[in-house]
């Protein structure tokens, strides 16, 4: 059975939570232009605990002509590298200086356990310290012709980017974007994820008391299909950074094309973990445990899909539905919480009831449900499903919640196939002591990233982004760079110009003469 920290009449309610949330534009809070507003639910109780305005087209046209001004007229794209760096600092010191506080209001907003959403609070603090430091040190290309020509790369900054994030550790995922888009001149429009909008609401704050300029940064909260919608379509927003499911974003690829923008999307995932018979098992079951159940599971990179060799298969199911069912669920606010509440009641739905077709499709060894002591809520069980084919829809499909599929497998060849047997391709995680299986096999895997005998561990110098279905583009590092800048190509000549010349050969009768005796 699941440990869990029962929930009590006394659990914690973070002090000075708003009754109200509104856009930022232009240097100011402001309500909808028609006023209206959207509920804003508590994962634990399911009660509305705020209003959040629910902006339209008519706020994100607000906003955009607002970032639009403060990119052509305001300082900020034309201050030097190490002028926004300095600003980007201020903005990394600040987040870090309000680490426990972000945290306890992303946990009261997402359901997040309060030890892992303080460590996504001080990711996004790296996130702009890295940037700041990139964008000074940063380097482009340069050719020179002896004698003839000097080529240079000059970057410049595009324009608004817009910016749309998801719900699942939402204040880092937005720093993932800003930072990027802030540090290479741009203005941007936010619009965060409607089911978590309260950690966002508190850019606005952190940009202004680190000197950002009015007008750069500008926020909109909203539904999808309305401010999101209109953020895609608007003419004067050229590029789009998205995060969000894979039906999303071809969603916003169609609406996005006839505009001819610049796009990033890391979509969906439903990334396997192979644990090779060789492997480091205990390594192999902490790091899939945690792989699978950090965040709620509410995470792209999970490794949903557990591929075991048949050697240790049996060892590796019994080992790992124990550990699971040891995995504490609480309230988010408990330190002791390793697995929280998930987001909202929708998307509980959704991963309950993918955990009544997986009672169908393998063999149910640990969860399965709602966890004793939690009666109400949106708390899912850590469920474990082994024997699962490959052909299963809790196999194939992202369920984004704290259940895992284990499929056996006999060779190389076949794990392979399994691996690379769905429509995504964003991560992969390989456990073996071979080395060159461990090379091989993880460059014939369809993923954007692989992480070999290592959990999911970021280098923000490395790119980040998936394929087939996962994603479109990458950012992280100069990855980064090259979204959020155009790359223009300078050409210098140097000494005398060295140009074909045409009609100075003489008269149109000299030339018809010159032309014939060539014909001849």
């Amino acid at each position: 059975m699941t440990d869990t920290a029962q929930a009590t009449s006394a659990r914690h309610v973070p002090a000075d939570l708003p009754d109200h949330i509104r856009h930022y534009i232009d240097g100011e809070f402001v309500d909808s232009v028609d006023g209206d507003t959207f509920d804003v639910l508590d994962p634990v109780t399911n009660e509305t605990y705020l209003q959040a305005a629910a902006g339209k087209k008519a706020d994100i046209d607000r906003a955009v002509a607002a970032a639009r001004r403060a990119f052509t007229e305001g300082p900020w794209p034309r201050m030097l590298p190490r002028e926004r760096s300095r600003i980007l600092h201020r903005i990394a010191d600040l987040v870090e200086s309000r680490d426990a506080r972000l945290a306890e209001l992303e946990s009261y907003d997402s359901g997040l356990p309060i030890t892992q959403a303080l460590g996504q609070a001080r990711r996004a603090a790296e996130n702009f310290r890295f940037f700041a430091d990139l964008i000074v040190a940063q380097t482009d290309d340069a050719f020179k012709v002896p004698g003839r020509q000097l080529n240079y790369v000059n970057r410049k900054p595009i324009g608004v980017a817009g910016l749309i994030t998801p719900w699942n550790t939402p204040f880092m995922l937005e720093s993932w974007k800003l930072g990027p888009a802030l540090a290479t001149g741009n203005t941007v429009v936010l619009k965060p994820a409607e089911f978590t909008p309260l950690s966002a609401s508190l850019w606005a704050g952190i940009f202004e008391e680190a000197g950002l300029p009015q007008g750069v940064f500008n926020l909109v909260n909203g539904l999808g299909e309305e401010a999101g919608d209109a953020l895609v379509k608007h003419p004067d927003v050229p590029l789009i950074s998205f995060t969000g499911e894979s039906r999303t974003g071809q969603l916003i690829f169609g609406n996005a094309a006839p505009f001819l923008k610049g796009l990033s999307m890391e979509l969906g995932g439903k990334s396997p973990a192979i644990v090779f018979a060789d492997a480091d098992l205990d390594a192999a079951i902490d790091a899939t445990i945690f792989g699978v159940f950090s965040l709620n599971g509410e995470r792209c990179t999970a490794g949903s899909r557990i591929l075991v060799q048949r050697e240790v298969y049996d060892e590796f199911v019994e080992r790992y539905a124990a550990q699971a069912s040891r995995v504490i669920v609480g309230d988010p606010q408990d330190p002791r919480t390793e697995v929280g509440a998930l987001v909202h009641p929708e998307h509980y739905d959704k991963v309950m009831s993918y955990i009544e077709i997986g009672k169908t499709e393998g063999r149910l060894v640990a969860g399965g449900g709602r966890p004793d002591g939690f009666p109400t809520g949106n708390y899912v069980a850590p469920t474990v499903f082994a024997d699962v084919a490959p052909d299963a829809r809790i196999f194939q499909e992202e369920i984004f919640g704290p259940v895992v599929a284990i499929t056996p497998f006999d060779t190389d060849e076949e794990a392979l196939a399994l691996a690379n047997g769905v429509k995504y391709g964003l991560a992969a995680y390989v456990w073996t002591s071979d080395l060159k299986r461990a090379h091989n096999f993880s460059q014939a895997i369809e993923a954007g990233m692989v992480w070999l005998n290592s959990n999911n561990v970021r280098d923000l110098r490395t790119p980040f982004g998936g394929v087939k279905a996962s994603g479109l583009g990458h950012e992280g590092g100069y990855r980064s760079i090259d979204f959020y800048t155009d790359q223009q190509a300078v050409h210098i000549t140097l000494g005398p110009a060295h140009n074909p010349t045409f009609g100075k050969s003489g008269s149109p009768a000299d030339q018809t003469d010159a032309a014939t005796k060539l014909q001849a």
